[in-house]
């Protein structure tokens, strides 16, 4: 999200938390603050290797409730962030059930995202498949992410895990890069609230 009348819609969707992606090599980043920010969703910033001072900075300026950590950020980056005062949902590529062992090395993280693995950072627009969380013990909760769109519906209502805590809707939503669509968003999460 970076359009302040966009950021203003997608507040009325009945989203719980809204994304805004500080990396400069996606085609979401947001280079300018907007001209407004959610006063309802908690607010989530999404770094990709960047600099601690960097982070903490822009999570003050911003009033971000979660720091997203997409890149190569290891358990101590994180610890560091943590000692800040900051809330981290570590992003982790699934591409076997090997691929969960790795989120044991993170104990300070609040949330985990399990995406699908790409060449760059996140964005595939691709799902992994599901089925090898079926592995996954915690401790930690996490978010389910990679290729969802409206018609990930069907395979949404049929995935259940006891730590699974909520789903991220990205590029499946969009009309354009960082231009999301509300309606449609509304209508997925009545959706999945009407069903759950």
């Amino acid at each position: 999200m970076r359009d302040g009348g966009n950021i203003h819609a997608v507040e009325q969707s009945g989203a719980d938390w809204m994304g805004f992606i500080f990396y400069p090599r996606s085609p979401r980043y947001m280079k300018y603050p907007p001209s407004y920010m959610p006063r309802i969703q908690k607010r989530v910033g999404v770094f990709v290797n960047s600099d601690i001072d960097e982070v903490t900075y822009k999570a003050h300026a911003y009033g971000l409730d979660y720091i997203q950590l997409h890149g190569d950020e290891t358990p101590d980056y994180c610890a560091a962030l943590r000692e800040r005062g900051l809330r981290i949902i570590r992003a982790l590529s699934v591409a076997s059930e090997e691929d969960l062992r790795r989120a044991a090395l993170y104990p300070m993280a609040d949330f985990l995202l399990f995406d699908t693995p790409t060449e760059s950072y996140g964005g595939s627009g691709k799902r992994f498949r599901w089925d090898q969380l079926r592995s996954y013990r915690g401790p930690q909760p996490f978010l389910l992410s990679g290729g969802l769109s409206p018609d990930a519906l069907p395979a949404l209502r049929a995935f259940s895990h006891p730590l699974c805590m909520g789903i991220d809707l990205n590029s499946g939503f969009e009309t354009a890069p960082a231009v999301k669509d509300a309606a449609a968003i509304a209508r997925f999460i009545k959706s999945i609230k009407h069903n759950a």
